[in-house]
């Protein structure tokens, strides 16, 4: 960390602002301390005690809050979020990031990779300007691929109709011995390809879109029924960095629930705790519809280290958890 890079990181969270704005955006603020939290197999939050045996947790991100405001007719919104994750600190990690999260209503997730370049773009625009980067470090393009185009060209095999063995097999190709009961793991088998054989592939094109994830691995996006499923998801990678995830959002309260009971059922199996199924959203939702919507959560930390080419987010941040 320098306090040349705080700055030149300030300016840059100065001109992501001016961009929402420009595009129609309005900033929210919404809790980084609540009683809901979103449920996320994976994805672990702090609880905290606030009194009176209550449980909250510090937010993992925004969304279920900045969905709320949507349902009560907010349009085109987005925050600069202090989010929390319980996760090693490490080269792109730190447990208190910031998150830029945003949502608009009657756009798919396709419209939303186009916003996303013109934001990336912008930005590197903005950086070499400064002198921040070289003239023209940014003139690649960014291609979209979906999930399944990019297992088959570089792992040779079908992620959407492939049975197990052939991933087993696949899987095989980079860890051997698996790790135990990864066999049964059909995304945990996804992952491991993704992670080892794909991504250092994707690193290459310097630019790409991944999208229509595996049915499985949803979350919260809309499911395309097509003769293997496909969630309406995508993630970008810039130079092997993941920066974000977007979504077409899903707005069914019924299938939200089921969906939440789904992550928790994963949690139970991999010994995690349980977060809480019940919301202020889902009640919300069983009155006043969540309207049709897209959104993105990227993190900023990490755009932020490569529109100023160092090599960690430790970098960009004043006190990394290790020294916070």
């Amino acid at each position: 960390m320098s306090i040349e890079t705080l700055q030149r990181r300030a300016k840059l969270l100065t001109e992501l602002r001016a961009f929402f704005e420009s595009r129609g955006y309005w900033e929210v603020q919404t809790p980084a301390l609540s009683q809901d939290s979103c449920v996320d197999a994976w994805i672990n939050p702090f609880p905290v005690s606030i009194g009176s045996g209550r449980q909250g947790y510090l937010q993992t991100s925004p969304e279920f809050s900045m969905k709320r405001l949507l349902c009560q007719g907010a349009d085109s919104i987005y925050e600069v979020a202090r989010v929390f994750r319980q996760e090693e600190s490490g080269r792109h990690h730190n447990p208190e990031f910031t998150m830029v999260e945003w949502y608009r209503c009657h756009v798919d997730h396709h419209l939303q990779m186009s916003f996303v370049e013109d934001l990336v773009r912008h930005l590197a625009r903005f950086a070499e300007d400064q002198g921040w980067r070289p003239p023209g470090s940014m003139n690649f393009p960014i291609q979209r691929l979906t999930y399944q185009q990019a297992f088959q060209q570089f792992a040779g095999i079908d992620p959407l109709n492939d049975r197990d063995e052939s991933l087993v097999h696949a899987a095989r190709h980079s860890v051997t011995p698996l790790p135990r009961g990864l066999e049964s793991d059909r995304d945990g088998l996804l992952n491991l390809i993704l992670a080892e054989q794909v991504e250092p592939q994707l690193r290459l094109l310097r630019g790409v879109f991944l999208h229509d994830f595996p049915a499985s691995q949803g979350a919260l996006a809309i499911v395309r029924q097509e003769r293997a499923p496909v969630a309406e998801r995508f993630e970008l990678y810039l130079d092997g960095i993941e920066l974000c995830n977007g979504y077409h959002e899903l707005t069914d309260p019924v299938e939200l629930r089921h969906r939440m009971q789904e992550q928790n059922r994963k949690r139970r199996a991999a010994g995690l705790p349980e977060v809480p199924e019940e919301s202020r959203l889902l009640t919300l939702m069983s009155t006043t519809p969540l309207p049709p919507s897209s959104g993105v959560a990227l993190g900023f930390d990490r755009l932020a280290m490569w529109c100023l080419g160092v090599e960690s987010i430790a970098q960009v941040l004043a006190f990394p958890f290790d020294d916070a």
